[in-house]
């Protein structure tokens, strides 16, 4: 045992057989030695230091890898071993209840008798726990109701309407968006009333209020409130935060860095620790820290703020980056060892991070050797990338016997809508699949409402697609108006479409459901008047989506699950345009709309009859982070797919180069990292450049042949570089980018630093110069870095 963790132990272990006569402090018997040298057998030097930590903070960074559960679980049996703490005395906290469940199990395992005193859950769970002894103090009573998200939506929506907020302009599912943010930043509906800076913040605050209201008078919290109501609690009352602080003797916290800032208060009260700013040092926005009495500061956490890369879910990477401001005298320990990854992968993923300015240095390393170089493929296109990732996994299932199952396969990307083709290419190959965190690409329910919108379109008797979309968006048709629709349609034998288009023969309709009615026949009608003139299928879809409606429903909800459903639809639509080219030439006499149906059936059928087991495993990348396969690809490593153009265009190149990183780590043996030279985007074909992140990999890592990024005359007139916004891309398919390449001066020269500036992002500077034509600019504006083309930019001297 190190002997600094023995001279920390404060409590006396009395000897088997001889309870009375004293010990040393810090003395123990033999047999308890032996244990605790048994519990430490195995850990390599920097995790056996971490367990064995006595009192104060401990910050545990630990890198992709390095067994940080396995030191966490020692840890907390350390403890009771040293009798440093009792069962009910420890609360460790984790973020899932899968990963709370692991901890209890592999504990229980170390200690060899249950852990039911201790407590081993949730953020959410604990405090839920603690507000439930408590809630009287707040004015509920114990049996309060935790709603989830779909009740609080629901009283969203109530509260919404009682504010006369309009339900088409913006979504309950906006709004509660704003609230949770505003919850998890502590900030109260006074306050945030307070602090509004728009219209849409004022509209934010007066539906809070009532949300508020309502939640409290039927004793209800949602989860958010959790955490809130706790800090609360904490704050209001003294005698119960130090009744809970020496209660705890020791909290631990895995995953740090995904700490948000109400879980990171809620630790600082619990602890103490933390330094108040000194007199007139306080700035609005700064962010607090606790600032009461100082409690035992017996906080260990856990974490990597390279794998930092939950922002949108309000974690905030200030809480690891700053925990030894926090505590000035806590002890930081590196685990630094990789058990997973080959040292070739392990380089990589160092020589990336080491980009990005606020990370705390740490360099992961591996006993498995240098293993095969990270293969780094460009292909011409989309469908290429994923005819190339598909060959590739069928020449390891076939060729090495090394690789024996598909289940050691995965498939990394940045955005579900990047599954499609590949998806598609799996399925004509009939290799199974299957996508964790997410749906199927066809299953998705926004793609199966654009199917339904198709299919009654193609069949007006559909009942089952008519009550799907006829209130999708919401039109105010609801569930008893649709049921006399058709009940209508079948008493008097015609098709639902007919009863439809004529409402006001409707028996028991109201006035408003017959006026959203005939608006939704109105826009169905000159939708088939569409497929009459056999318009191509593509811009059909594009029609469609654009006239009823539901592309504006998304946008309006301003959330990044609605972001992604919109890049599903542009899925979507380019589906339609690839069916479109391959019909050039075909029969003149097939309704094409039918045919297309036909497929997108036959496509979603298969992707049904999957095998359970042995699957190639698809899904984004940030819901890989916490897993590990022998094989990872990672494909659309290009700028504005990955890094992200949202993020780019927000400032957060940083998330998303620890993303990448995550990406990177997850593989055992072998990393794919590719990119198409040009890829569809809404029916236009979008020239990307290289990630910048391929670039930062050294070239001795992988086995890449070097090539020109794009040559002069390349890029055809009238097509882009880089995808524009979304916006652009649905009211103007070929985008205002395309328009402009043609039109930029050929030869032109730019110089390191010289100040330029872009037709859209405004004023900047040269940072860099790349092969192939390519500068990097820094805008002004924003303070974004940018890779163009030069020659067909739309960006000129200053």
């Amino acid at each position: 045992m190190p002997e600094h963790a023995r001279a920390e132990l404060d409590s006396p272990v009395a000897m088997p057989g001889d309870p009375d006569e004293p010990r040393p402090p810090g003395q123990l018997a033999p047999e308890e030695e032996a244990r605790i040298e048994r519990l430490l057998e195995g850990l390599n030097e920097p995790q056996r230091e971490a367990v064995a930590h006595g009192e104060g903070p401990l910050l545990i960074l630990a890198g992709a890898g390095s067994g940080k559960t396995r030191v966490l679980t020692h840890r907390i049996a350390f403890l009771l071993y040293t009798d440093q703490a009792q069962a009910g005395e420890i609360l460790a906290i984790t973020f899932t209840n899968k990963a709370a469940k692991e901890m209890r199990e592999r504990v229980e395992r170390l200690l060899g008798w249950g852990t039911r005193g201790m407590w081993l859950m949730t953020f959410h769970a604990a405090c839920a726990r603690i507000l439930r002894a408590e809630a009287e103090r707040l004015g509920y009573t114990r049996q309060f109701t935790i709603y989830d998200q779909a009740d609080a939506r629901r009283l969203t929506k109530r509260s919404a309407d009682a504010a006369g907020v309009d339900p088409k302009r913006y979504t309950p599912a906006a709004i509660h968006n704003q609230i949770s943010a505003a919850k998890n930043r502590l900030i109260d509906a006074s306050s945030y009333r307070q602090a509004v800076g728009s219209q849409f913040e004022e509209m934010i605050a007066d539906v809070y209020d009532v949300y508020e209201r309502d939640l409290h008078r039927m004793n209800a919290m949602d989860f958010d409130d959790l955490l809130f109501r706790t800090v609360n609690l904490l704050e209001l009352f003294e005698e119960v935060r130090e009744r809970y602080t020496n209660t705890f003797r020791h909290v631990l916290v895995d995953e740090y860095q995904d700490t948000n800032h109400a879980q990171y208060r809620l630790l600082q009260l619990l602890v103490g620790g933390g330094r108040p700013p000194a007199r007139g040092e306080a700035r609005p926005g700064d962010r607090p820290t606790y600032a009461g009495p100082v409690g035992h500061r017996n906080l260990a956490v856990v974490g990597d703020d390279a794998q930092s890369i939950y922002s949108f879910r309000q974690a905030d990477i200030r809480n690891i980056l700053d925990f030894q401001d926090d505590f000035p005298d806590a002890r930081v320990v590196k685990l630094e060892q990789n058990y997973r990854s080959t040292q070739t992968i392990l380089s990589a993923a160092n020589a990336v991070i080491a980009n990005n300015r606020g990370a705390i240095a740490k360099r992961l390393w591996s006993e498995l050797g240098q293993g095969e170089p990270i293969h780094v493929r460009e292909l011409d296109d989309e469908h290429g990338e994923a005819r190339f990732v598909v060959g590739e996994i069928e020449r390891l299932l076939d060729e090495d016997p090394t690789h024996p199952s598909r289940a050691e396969i995965a498939v990394l990307y940045r955005t579900n809508a990047m599954s499609r083709v590949i998806e598609d290419t799996l399925v004509r190959r009939e290799i199974a699949y299957q996508v964790i965190g997410g749906t199927k690409f066809y299953e998705r329910a926004e793609i199966k409402d654009a199917i339904a919108y198709l299919s009654l379109l193609a069949n007006p008797f559909d009942v089952v697609s008519f009550t799907r979309v006829a209130n999708s968006p919401r039109r105010g048709l609801g569930q008893t108006s649709l049921s006399r629709i058709v009940a209508h349609s079948a008493n008097v034998d015609i098709s639902v479409w007919e009863a439809a288009s004529a409402p006001e023969q409707i028996p028991g309709l109201g006035a408003a459901a017959v006026k959203a009615l005939r608006r939704f026949m109105d826009t169905m009608d000159d939708l088939r008047a569409r497929v009459e003139q056999r318009v191509p299928v593509g811009d059909l879809i594009e029609a469609m989506l654009s006239q009823t409606g539901y592309v504006e429903a998304l946008e309006a909800e301003r959330t990044i699950e609605a972001e992604g459903r919109l890049e599903n639809l542009e899925q979507l639509v380019e589906v339609g345009r690839e069916f479109d080219v391959a019909r050039v030439g075909g029969p003149d006499n097939e309704d094409t709309l039918e045919v297309f149906l036909q497929q997108i059936a036959l496509v979603a059928d298969a992707d049904t009859r999957s095998e359970d087991e042995g699957l190639v495993t698809l899904m984004t990348l940030h819901n890989a982070k916490g897993l590990e396969y022998p094989i990872v690809f990672i494909a659309g490593c290009e700028d504005g797919v990955f890094p992200h153009s949202r993020a780019l265009d927000e400032g957060s190149l940083e998330e998303e180069r620890r993303l990448f990183y995550v990406g990177v780590t997850r593989a055992k043996r072998e990393l794919y990292l590719t990119r198409a030279r040009r890829r569809a985007v809404f029916g236009a074909q979008t020239y990307g450049l290289p990630s910048r992140f391929l670039d930062e990999i050294p070239s001795e890592l992988t086995d890449r042949e070097e090539e020109p990024l794009l040559s002069t005359g390349a890029i055809p007139a009238g097509v882009g570089v880089g995808a524009g916004t979304r916006s652009a891309r649905w009211r103007a398919p070929e985008g205002w980018a395309a328009s402009r390449a043609s039109e930029a001066p050929a030869g032109r020269v730019f110089r390191m630093g010289e100040d330029v500036v872009h037709t859209a992002f405004g004023e900047g500077v040269v940072t860099g110069l790349e092969p192939g034509g390519v500068i990097v600019v820094r805008f002004a504006g924003d303070g974004s870095e940018r890779k163009l083309m030069a020659e067909y930019a739309p960006v000129s001297r200053r």
